[in-house]
Order: C-alpha cells, then sequence, then structure tokens
C-alpha cells in the first residue's frame, strides 16, 4: 500500500501601502502563528527605494476551516489581499 502524501497549504497575500498596513497584517500573523509553518516575504527595492507594494507567501498547517479564517480576517484590512490553496499529488 502506498504512503498518502500530505496536503500542503499555501498562502499569498498582497499587501499595499506596507508602511500603512504592514503592522495590522503582522498583529494577525502572529495571532494565527501556530498555523505558520513557512513565512517568506518580498517586496522591491532598498534602503530609501522601498516599494510601497509587498508579498507575504505562507505554508499552513491546522484545519481548513482556521485557513479560511484567517484568509477572511487578512481580506478584511484595507489594502490586504489574500488567498490560499492545497496542492496534493493525490487523486482525490
Amino acid at each position: 500500500m502506498a504512503e498518502k502524501l500530505p496536503i500542503k497549504t499555501v498562502m499569498t497575500i498582497l499587501v499595499e501601502n506596507r508602511r500603512e498596513t504592514a503592522e495590522k497584517v503582522q498583529k494577525i500573523l502572529t495571532a494565527w502563528g501556530c498555523l505558520i509553518k513557512t513565512r517568506l516575504g518580498l517586496h522591491d527595492g532598498v534602503l530609501d527605494n522601498c516599494s510601497e507594494a509587498g508579498l507575504i507567501v505562507l505554508e499552513l498547517v491546522g484545519s481548513p476551516e482556521q485557513h479560511r479564517e484567517l484568509c477572511d480576517k487578512l481580506n478584511k484590512l484595507p489594502g490586504v489581499k489574500a488567498d490560499y490553496m492545497e496542492l496534493s499529488f493525490d487523486e482525490e
């Protein structure tokens, strides 16, 4: 019998106006930190030339209900767009 491979959940978060929004996004991510296995933050620019938009990529653990609730909380913030997907090799 073949070993069942786990389902992986990846969430992406697009943040506009990072200087105004980043603190609110960070508070939500901290509150839900036990769901976050991996986090990667990307934005263009360095030093005095930082962009106002950023992208955060998360690998999540936990239940689909928890993922949906986290996504909903992030999407309530102005200038934030979050979405997630589940990936698996299983044919279900």
